[in-house]
């Protein structure tokens, strides 16, 4: 498949700019990864993996692209040179933001964590009453990482000081200093653990309990490794004990139906030779999402 060819693959009339409520902004940038290398592979190894879905959802009945008007694909940007870093973040707010202004549920695909502080310091600046929920296995909460403040370990901390409305999902690994801010600041984090063992309930009352502490609106941004590696293995750093396909997408349908998700972001996908079912998997997840808030849009 080219990688000039529109994300899941659809008919020119379905991936206009002009006319698409969606747009899908790849953007391959990988400057800081620690243990596992390959996310800026990620993008087009979803593009590809969506070529192949089933355009038609038996749950919402309808084929998702025609809900939001069309799935438009933007160019991949490009990190060339000395383009990393802070400068990366600066190129993909620029791309994000003027989209956002014209009404665009913008998805940006990574690449690494890192691509989520500039998406999301563009709907931050658009949108107020503005939460920004992360599902994810780590906090990413580092003041830097490896003396990078910019690393994929303190993505969360450089969206934090644009916008406190922060709330954490899933997670189970992180550091005592990570801990200690959560604690110090209230960061309302609901870790796997409390939701395994029954502090909000049991089976899916835990997902009252996340959305009753999210504004109106919802920047979104989902860490592949949020997922137990039996779901997504292609990670960078897999944590054993992460969440379901099922039990996400009920969560995740419950959230559009009560809060306006503005925006989102997947990331940290790395890609697997021979393990195509991983980068499937997040090309349905997103057209899933994609469903699920444009089927309670007006």
């Amino acid at each position: 498949m080219s990688a000039e060819q529109p994300f899941f693959a659809l008919d020119d009339d379905w991936c206009d700019h002009d006319s698409s409520g969606v747009h899908i902004l790849p953007a391959p940038y990988e400057g800081s990864t620690s243990y596992g290398k390959g996310t800026s592979n990620g993008p087009a190894a979803v593009r590809n993996a969506s070529a192949y879905l089933e355009l038609y959802d038996e749950e919402l009945d309808t084929e998702i692209f025609r809900l939001s008007g069309g799935i438009a694909t933007q160019p991949s940007l490009r990190f060339d040179g000395d383009l990393k870093d802070e400068k990366a973040v600066s190129l993909i707010y620029e791309a994000v933001l003027p989209r956002v202004k014209q009404g665009r549920t913008v998805v940006t695909i990574g690449g690494e964590h890192t691509i989520s502080i500039g998406a999301a310091r563009a709907y931050a600046e658009h949108f107020q009453d503005l939460s920004v929920l992360q599902l994810d296995a780590h906090s990413d909460l580092r003041q830097s990482y490896e003396g990078n403040p910019f690393s994929h370990a303190s993505a969360m901390a450089r969206i934090y000081e644009h916008n406190r409305d922060i709330v954490q999902v899933g997670i189970r690994s992180q550091c005592i200093e990570e801990s200690e801010l959560i604690k110090k600041e209230g960061i309302k984090t609901f870790y796997s653990l409390h939701i395994r063992n029954g502090r909000y309930g049991h089976g899916d009352s835990w997902h009252e309990e996340v959305i009753a502490s999210l504004g109106k609106n919802v920047y979104l941004t989902i860490d592949c490794d949020f997922f137990d590696p039996s779901v997504i293995p292609a990670v960078g750093t897999p944590e054993p004990g992460g969440f379901g396909w099922d039990e996400t997408m009920r969560f995740l349908r419950k959230l559009a139906e009560r809060r306006n998700i503005t925006g989102f972001d997947v990331n940290e996908l790395q890609p697997i030779p021979s393990l195509s079912y991983a980068d499937f998997t997040v090309a349905k997840l997103i057209y899933k999402l994609i469903g699920y808030i444009y089927i309670n849009k007006d």
